[in-house]
């Protein structure tokens, strides 16, 4: 989820991935020469701070070894564009215990020109691979009725989380140093599109009235609730039927952008299957997979960019 300055109409009930306001630079500006997924420090106080007015008491996680090593593959399979960005704009990442959501980008004031973000990612994603952490996130769409036996899985494939996370969370960093949506200060602002939200958005957190849907707009990423879980199938057959790769996608055209970008390099680029499977009973009732419907395929040519070397 996107939060900050130019992005308050966004509900922290629809917490997941998200951006914050700025936050003020910990470290001196030759520390972004090194190695990015090097860069990992502890969250800035402006963080921590927020999650503990909302009730939270994070605390700064230390990695092992082996997580970051995790941490290190997870940014050697950045596209292209994301590596070249990430190094000239990443002050920091962080690693928390006891954090609410998954992931928050927050732009960094180092008092020079060059913007600058941390990425603090909740640390315990480091022991989830992209199905069961995927599988998670879509269930909180969704609001579990007593022996209806229906169910939502997600398959992700079985390489870790956090490169899903990662490369969610820095295509938002590419797109605010890019400008591949309008940030404009009002979330109903009507502005001069951008080829990526041409035709497919109105505003911020608004589809075209080509792409309005009564039932999705009750999904959780758009209204902040749940919808009782038998209705899963429809609400997917009303997806397949819109140019977003996911129910998050729909949130906003900054979510839409970082879900397209992901599910794409992790299928197209990385071989790994991304599909929804909604069943009752153990009997499927329906499938979405993203990268096979005929509105998201026409997208993916605007990600040529992403990875021209």
């Amino acid at each position: 989820m996107i939060r900050g300055l130019q992005f308050k109409w966004a509900m922290s009930a629809m917490a997941g991935l998200f951006f914050s306001a700025s936050t003020v630079a910990q470290q001196p500006n030759s520390f972004r020469q090194n190695d990015p997924a090097q860069r990992i420090q502890i969250a800035p106080e402006s963080v921590i701070k927020s999650f503990r007015e909302a009730g939270m008491q994070p605390v700064n996680h230390t990695l092992t070894p082996a997580e970051k090593e995790k941490v290190t593959k997870a940014f050697a399979q950045l596209p292209p564009l994301h590596q070249r960005i990430l190094k000239h704009h990443l002050q920091s990442i962080s690693f928390m215990d006891n954090m609410p959501n998954t992931a928050l980008t927050s732009a960094v004031d180092t008092g020079g020109a060059t913007q600058m973000f941390n990425i603090t990612f909740r640390a315990s994603l480091l022991n989830e691979n992209i199905s069961q952490w995927a599988t998670w996130k879509e269930n909180t769409c969704f609001r579990p009725e007593a022996d209806s036996g229906y169910s939502v899985r997600v398959e992700g494939g079985t390489m870790d989380a956090i490169v899903y996370v990662l490369l969610h969370e820095a295509t938002h960093v590419v797109d605010a140093v890019r400008n591949l949506t309008p940030h404009p200060a009002q979330a109903n602002a009507v502005v001069p599109p951008t080829p990526f939200t041409q035709d497919i958005w109105r505003s911020m957190n608004r589809p075209t009235e080509s792409y309005v849907d009564s039932l999705l707009d009750k999904t959780r990423f758009r209204s902040g609730n749940p919808l009782p879980i038998r209705r899963a199938p429809e609400v997917y057959a009303r997806l397949a039927k819109t140019p977003f790769p996911s129910l998050y996608a729909m949130a906003a055209w900054s979510e839409d952008i970082a879900e397209l970008v992901t599910i794409y390099h992790l299928t197209a680029k990385m071989k790994q299957p991304f599909y929804i499977v909604v069943s009752r009973n153990e009997v499927e009732l329906a499938r979405f997979e993203p990268m096979k419907q005929v509105l998201v395929k026409r997208r993916l040519q605007q990600l040529t960019p992403f990875y021209k070397r």
